[in-house]
């Protein structure tokens, strides 16, 4: 194989041991989306040791990494972040240990790219971050969702947040403006939810005697004339799962496009909300070197702090 004088080796560090090869070589070429990442590595382009390996690859310490220079059409390349995304991002960090962060995800912004989002939070924290070798989700948010979301720094910190998040030893609260007067007797909401297609490729969920089991926590924060701020804690972690138990209980999100009501919406209208009101407020989880318990709070945001003060205006 003739080598141009273009082509890198990296030699795999400590850090980035038992790390997929697919991962390492997204944080190496930015910019590169995923299916030419998987392209270039079915076709044998990318090579450990100088051989063949497969995407799910697990890197050992001293492996040489042979890396291709990559010429990206304008179609396939990640966007580069925008300055005002850069800023946002960086202002964004809520508190940051040795092998993890925590950010207060921006609402509007998907944790990942793919399916027509050219750009998301991890790719342009690996643009804003290029001093990390490896940054990595724990867990995700919804796109419309804001607050805490947690990252790994290390291949470790994942592993050990990820066995800490199915041990059920992280705790995730949120704040949702739901329609209605949530009964303050009303606690928890038990419903098995099920994913489907809804058509166009757009994935949804729906409760069905035949999905998971799921289980959310609800108490009331503050009870408005015909709204209410509730405290969602979920116990099992599906996808959507606070927006579709509010809504199965007759207390819908208030701008929620997918499982709201048109009452909801005309009560969104009414208090200027232009979002989903959700917010991940507070994240509980052990630190992955000492295992002590770390408490992140995410303030509300400005205009969710406006819809609030109208609705106690309207009171």
């Amino acid at each position: 194989m003739a080598e141009g004088r273009d082509v890198q080796w990296v030699e795999v560090s400590e850090g980035q041991v038992g790390q997929r090869i697919d991962n390492f070589l997204r944080t190496r070429l930015k910019g590169a989306p995923k299916s030419l990442i998987y392209r270039i590595v079915r076709k044998g382009e990318i090579r450990v040791n100088k051989k063949r390996v497969k995407a799910d690859y697990r890197l050992e310490l001293g492996d040489l990494v042979r890396i291709p220079p990559l010429r990206l059409a304008p179609e396939e390349a990640v966007r580069e972040v925008s300055d005002g995304l850069r800023n946002l991002l960086a202002g964004s960090v809520l508190v940051e240990g040795p092998d993890w962060l925590v950010i207060n995800k921006p609402a509007g912004l998907a944790v990942h790219g793919g399916s027509g989002v050219k750009i998301g939070l991890i790719e342009a924290l690996r643009q804003v971050r290029d001093d990390l070798d490896f940054l990595e989700l724990v867990h995700r948010l919804d796109r419309d969702t804001s607050g805490c979301l947690l990252l790994a720094k290390s291949r470790t910190a994942l592993v050990t947040l990820n066995q800490a998040l199915k041990a059920h030893q992280m705790d995730k609260q949120y704040l949702a403006l739901v329609q209605g007067r949530w009964p303050t007797r009303r606690e928890f909401v038990s419903a098995r939810l099920d994913r489907f297609d809804a058509g166009n490729g757009e994935r949804r969920v729906r409760v069905d005697s035949q999905g998971k089991v799921s289980r959310t926590r609800f108490a009331v924060r503050e009870a408005f004339s015909r709204v209410t701020l509730v405290e969602a804690e979920p116990v099992t972690g599906r996808t959507h799962q606070i927006r579709v138990h509010a809504a199965h209980a007759g207390h819908a999100l208030l701008g929620d496009d997918k499982y709201g009501t048109r009452e909801g919406a005309r009560l969104a209208r009414e208090l200027k909300l232009e979002r989903l009101f959700l917010h991940s407020n507070a994240l509980t989880f052990p630190e992955p070197s000492s295992g002590r318990p770390v408490h992140v709070k995410a303030p509300l945001g400005e205009t969710l702090e406006a819809v609030l003060a109208r609705a106690r205006q309207a009171r």
